[in-house]
């Protein structure tokens, strides 16, 4: 028993191990006319290698045809074995290394499995005379049976358009291979492409290729007329520059040759213009009265309707009918719409022109009727680019004031950041200019600035302010401290800073300055104020206090230190006027010898006993012989030149006598050598110099040695008149 379980065990497991082939299911077969029948199923692939084996069955002659393939779910059987008309059966099997399995078998009838050929267009040409119609002229497919009639598709469409519109008709065998396509729009380019089928298959043949044609020219449609009005020149002429196109949603009817333009003002009708052009603009030169301007355009079939324009007056003022306007973008549009206060206007003009500082716009316009809104694809619009959006209402002849607007279809963050200056620095204040980046530089709306500020290895503030704004003042800032500044400009894209500056807060302002300044100056103002007040009030102490009194040697009082005994010493001597000397000549000239003087040591009792060969004699007055004394300092010699260029104005004319020289308290030796000094300094200057010794001056501690003897202030008159 156990040897037979184990003989049995191997067989079931290799039976139940066994992977036969999938049953081969959802047969079909198209029939290539004159070609071959091809038939498919599934699965497309099996795990592990397999053989199919397709049986063909004519119904009719009943012959057999094998197609054996290995690892493709699909196989072919060529002409001449397949005959058409005809019915046959198909039957697939799958053959691997574990069995064979079979399909179901399947009936085909050839006339509704055949596939021909795609047609050829040989020709696409519009019809003379015949407006708006294009003729496709094409060969029947050589392989297509000749028994039955085709079934065609026509498929065309504009050359800028992306969606094609399809027309389907039947031919006979023997009929013009030829279709009359109407409907079309003048002067406009097709693309067209045809397929057909046999009128009982269901397979359509593939799409021939593409042709083109043209349908007819028309004469134009009528044309949109706009103005842009300018400045008046010096000479009083205006400029107007002409703009025109098509009429919006107008198909295009033939090839435009030219343009007509003809203008006259208002009230001179005989003053016409006319010119010709195959621009779509044109500068006029007006006056500042109102002109009526038109425009046609010709083609190689006709004219189009008149476009005609008023041109107001210089100063003619516009109506308001705009109350308000909004823009926004949809996913591929931007939208603009407004609201009017006008419901008789029903054509509007709008102007988009980008908003540059520096190079020309380029200017664009569209004329929009029985709406108020305007709509344009986003991709005709330059992102990052500022659009002055501007709506005109057209009161039938006039045009009214405009209603503008800004709007950018994409924003991002500004190319570069501005342009940031630093002014009235302060103690703790500094203003922070800056300047508006170019338009083509903004890259959308600036919604603010942020002034970024830094105290050197300090703590980074910052301050915001909204786009109107283009200055700031920082405070507080720290004294005599560096800082670092910055602006950043922002949009709702994002910000791009300026660059740095760097500046220094003062250590003291101009008004500290200043006070200090009329601090001091208004005390030195108010002490000269008092000093003045002080000297009217007591002049004499001013005077004593900037110019003090020198003493009159003259007046002192040490003539009277010991009495009488100092008048009666017979020691003086005196020096005598001459009545006969006029009193230019009186001059009593000190000479004092340098070195006499320096060495000179006067004791003061030896000074009061001074002794002399000739005592001084009283000299006579000049006006009535009172008698004067004049003292000499301690050796002392007076000269009196006969003529010197310098002369003291007051002076005393010595008698011309015998020099004599005195000696007092001194030896005689010594008293021997100064006189010798004396002459010979007296000798030294002119011949006619008489010179004589002058007895010792009481006052010598008190003078300078060049100090002249003033004459007493107590005078005879007639002694003052003469010296």
């Amino acid at each position: 028993m156990w040897i037979l379980a184990l003989w049995v065990f191997p067989l079931l497991c290799r039976f139940s191990l066994a992977a036969l082939p999938h049953k081969p299911e959802n047969i079909s077969c198209v029939f290539y006319y004159k070609k071959n029948l091809t038939c498919t199923w599934n699965p497309e692939k099996e795990a592990h290698d397999t053989w199919y084996t397709v049986n063909r069955t004519n119904c009719y002659g009943g012959e057999h045809e094998l197609c054996r393939i290995e690892n493709r779910a699909s196989c072919s059987f060529f002409y001449p074995n397949v005959t058409y008309p005809d019915n046959c059966s198909i039957e697939v099997e799958a053959e691997n290394a574990d069995g064979k399995v079979k399909s179901d078998r399947t009936q085909w009838n050839l006339d509704n499995i055949v596939k021909i050929e795609p047609p050829e267009i040989y020709y696409v040409k519009p019809v003379l005379g015949v407006k708006r119609m294009v003729q496709i002229m094409w060969r029947r497919p050589q392989l297509a049976p000749r028994s039955t009639g085709l079934n065609y598709t026509l498929r065309f469409m504009t050359v800028n358009s992306a969606k094609w519109l399809e027309v389907n008709f039947r031919k006979g065998v023997y009929e013009e291979q030829t279709y009359n396509l109407t409907e079309l729009q003048a002067f406009t380019e097709y693309v067209l492409t045809l397929r057909c089928v046999a009128e009982e298959s269901i397979f359509w043949s593939d799409w021939s290729e593409e042709k083109m044609g043209t349908t007819e020219e028309e004469a134009p449609l009528g044309l949109d007329l706009w103005r842009v009005l300018r400045p008046a020149d010096t000479d009083g002429r205006r400029p107007v520059l002409l703009l025109w196109k098509e009429a919006r949603r107008a198909p295009v009817l033939g090839k435009t040759l030219g343009y007509n333009i003809w203008y006259f003002p208002e009230n001179s009708t005989n003053l016409t213009k006319t010119t010709n052009t195959t621009n779509q603009q044109l500068e006029l030169y007006l006056g500042d009265e109102t002109y009526w301007v038109t425009v046609i355009s010709y083609n190689s079939v006709g004219k189009s309707p008149e476009a005609t324009l008023r041109i107001p007056a210089i100063h003619e003022k516009s109506s308001w009918c705009i109350e308000a306007m909004q823009a926004y973008l949809t996913q591929d549009q931007l939208v603009v719409e407004w609201q009017s206060s006008a419901p008789e206007v029903e054509t509007w003009i709008v102007e988009w022109v980008p908003d540059l500082d520096s190079e020309p716009a380029a200017f664009s316009w569209e004329s929009v009727s029985q709406t108020r809104n305007w709509t344009i694809q986003q991709d005709n619009l330059e992102p990052f680019l500022c659009y002055n959006i501007s709506v005109y209402p057209m009161f039938q002849d006039r045009v009214g004031e405009p209603y503008s607007i800004q709007i950018y279809v994409k924003e991002g963050v500004p190319s570069r950041g501005p342009t940031t200056k630093v002014e009235n620095i302060g103690v703790n204040t500094v203003t922070i200019t800056w300047e508006e980046i170019p338009k083509n530089k903004t890259r959308g709306f600036i919604n603010n600035y942020t002034i970024f500020y830094q105290a050197e290895d300090g703590e980074e503030f910052s301050k915001t302010v909204n786009s109107s704004i283009l200055h700031y003042d920082l405070k507080p800032l720290t004294r005599n401290t560096a800082y670092n500044v910055l602006v950043m400009a922002s949009t709702i894209a994002g910000g791009n800073n300026g660059t740095s500056l760097k500046f220094k807060t003062l250590s003291i302002s101009v008004i500290e300055i200043i006070l200090i300044t009329s601090l001091v100056g208004g005390g030195l103002l108010i002490l000269i104020i008092l000093m003045v007040t002080y000297g009217l009030k007591k002049p004499n102490k001013l005077k004593h206090l900037c110019c003090p009194d020198v003493p009159n040697p003259a007046e002192s009082s040490i003539a009277v230190w010991y009495g009488d005994n100092f008048k009666n010493k017979p020691n003086l001597k005196e020096v005598q006027f001459d009545d006969s000397v006029n009193t230019e000549d009186r001059i009593l000239r000190p000479f004092y010898p340098s070195d006499l003087i320096d060495k000179l040591v006067v004791n003061f009792e030896n000074f009061l006993e001074v002794s002399t060969e000739e005592p001084l004699k009283h000299q006579k007055s000049i006006a009535g012989g009172e008698k004067n004394e004049y003292v000499t300092s301690p050796y002392m010699l007076h000269c009196t030149p006969g003529k010197t260029s310098q002369e003291p104005p007051i002076s005393a004319k010595i008698s011309p006598r015998k020099s004599q020289y005195i000696c007092l308290g001194m030896p005689e030796r010594p008293c021997s050598k100064a006189k010798q000094h004396l002459l010979f300094s007296c000798e030294s200057l002119e011949p006619d110099y008489l010179c004589e010794e002058g007895i010792l001056n009481p006052y010598l501690r008190n003078s300078v040695t060049t100090r002249e003897f003033l004459v007493p202030e107590k005078l005879p008159d007639q002694t003052k008149r003469e010296v």
